[in-house]
């Protein structure tokens, strides 16, 4: 447990780090489901809130709920496609009900799950941290162009400059600074990047004047929530996807923080998961999921305290109740965010990389899982249109590169290695012993 002022700033950090994509989420649906703007602001408010409250369930825990490790929640982008197909025929509370049942399948499944943590030896591990990394690289260079590739001033060499110049700031109070300070370097990064902005007209501080003081967050404000077995069948295989990723990103920290994840730890996570995805539901938001956004931050701060992540849940809860308050963080530009997430997501596949240098390559078949996994992993990212043709419940799957990998390694792994291979050949301790910190 850090000084209050420490614990701010860390939070907050993290907080500017994932808002971006927090906010996603409803601003895509609502457009999809061509929803007024009273319910988009509503719907950013409540993901907001329920973002938070989901970051401390996770990071605070309570009875067999919640990993306690630094690990922040946001919502799922597995999610999107399948929501807007339920809401253009049963609408928000279709979507609600497939969410809250998901939610408790979830809830239900989590320790029946949590027992394939031994397929996930550091050779998987290590697969799946380096492709979360890279496949999160893209939207730092979205956010690096402007956030919109196909606008005409899309990559101008402002937007450019400008993110060349905050991933200069973030290095610089990283390598000059010491302690606290160096610690929040990209936050530090951020709030310089915002100020050089100013001058150019890039910072629009007007939505601050327009929204509200307060915005309460009522249950089932969008009507009470209907059930179609369709809907939840849909909702399910997407939450089964988003284990997978929760599984990885726990690992991952895991990894980073130095603390072997068990399988009652893993349970414990994907526990939440289902938890706060049943409140999203409730709470007229969209299931939740680990977001690997934060992941790097972890590693390039080397903050290792939970509390830290709970501090973000408390500003996220802040932040869906005062609604003028998200409208300055919003006005960060995305280039801004750009430069900063070229840092932290690069940190992300770094890790993975220090992970897999730590495995025994000679004399086993490690080589080919990571190649494969790794090279099906990025097919989305080279050619997003590559699996347009297959059916619809299967792009769910593969349009995700960190799904698509993560099952990849862990099929290649326990056909060519097993899964009792000694600790030599997988990089730590034995997988019946649970998981390793291989230094």
């Amino acid at each position: 447990m850090l000084p209050l002022g420490q614990l701010f700033a860390y939070g907050l950090q993290h907080v500017l780090a994932m808002y971006a994509g927090a906010v996603a989420v409803p601003l895509i649906i609502a457009n999809a489901l061509k929803l007024s703007t009273e319910q988009l602001i509503f719907l950013i408010n409540a993901d907001l809130f329920t973002c938070g409250i989901a970051t401390i369930i996770q990071t605070v825990g309570f009875w067999k709920v919640g990993v306690r490790i630094p690990m922040i929640q946001g919502v799922t982008f597995a999610a999107v496609t399948p929501m807007i197909i339920i809401g253009t025929t049963q609408g928000l509370p279709g979507i609600y009900g497939a969410i809250i049942i998901s939610g408790l399948v979830t809830f239900l499944a989590a320790p029946y799950f949590s027992r394939l943590l031994r397929f996930f030896p550091p050779v998987v591990t290590g697969t799946i941290i380096t492709v979360i990394g890279i496949t999160l690289m893209p939207v730092a260079v979205r956010w690096a162009g402007g956030g919109n590739p196909a606008a005409p001033n899309f990559a101008e060499p402002l937007y450019l400059g400008l993110s060349l110049a905050t991933l200069v700031l973030v290095l610089f109070f990283y390598r000059y600074f010491k302690g606290f300070m160096s610690n929040i370097a990209v936050l530090l990064g951020l709030v310089g990047g915002t100020a050089l902005a100013i001058p150019f007209g890039l910072v629009n501080f007007s939505e601050v004047g327009k929204a509200g003081w307060i915005s309460i967050t009522t249950p089932f404000w969008f009507g009470m929530p209907t059930f179609d077995i369709a809907s939840i069948a849909a909702m399910v295989l997407v939450m089964l996807v988003v284990m997978t990723e929760t599984t990885g990103d726990c690992v991952a920290i895991g990894e980073i923080i130095d603390k072997p994840i068990t399988q009652d730890d893993l349970s414990r996570c994907l526990r939440a998961d289902g938890l706060s995805t049943i409140l999203g539901g409730i709470l007229n938001s969209f299931p939740y999921t680990a977001f690997a956004q934060n992941v790097g931050l972890v590693g390039l701060t080397r903050v290792r305290s939970r509390f830290v992540v709970t501090a973000a849940g408390v500003i996220l809860v802040v932040l869906g109740l005062f609604p003028k308050l998200a409208a300055v963080i919003a006005a960060i530009p995305a280039p801004v965010l750009g430069g900063a997430g070229i840092a932290m997501f690069g940190m992300v596949a770094a890790s993975g990389i220090k992970t897999l240098s730590k495995i025994e390559f000679e004399g086993t078949h490690n080589i080919m899982v990571v190649a494969i996994s790794i090279g099906l992993g990025l097919i989305p990212l080279a050619v997003p249109t590559f699996y347009q043709k297959f059916p619809g419940w299967t792009q769910v799957i593969l349009n995700s590169g960190i799904t698509a990998s993560s099952l990849m390694a862990i099929v290649l792994n326990a056909v060519l290695n097993g899964t009792g291979k000694s600790a030599e050949q997988l990089g730590g301790k034995p997988v019946s012993a649970g998981m390793h910190s291989s230094k």
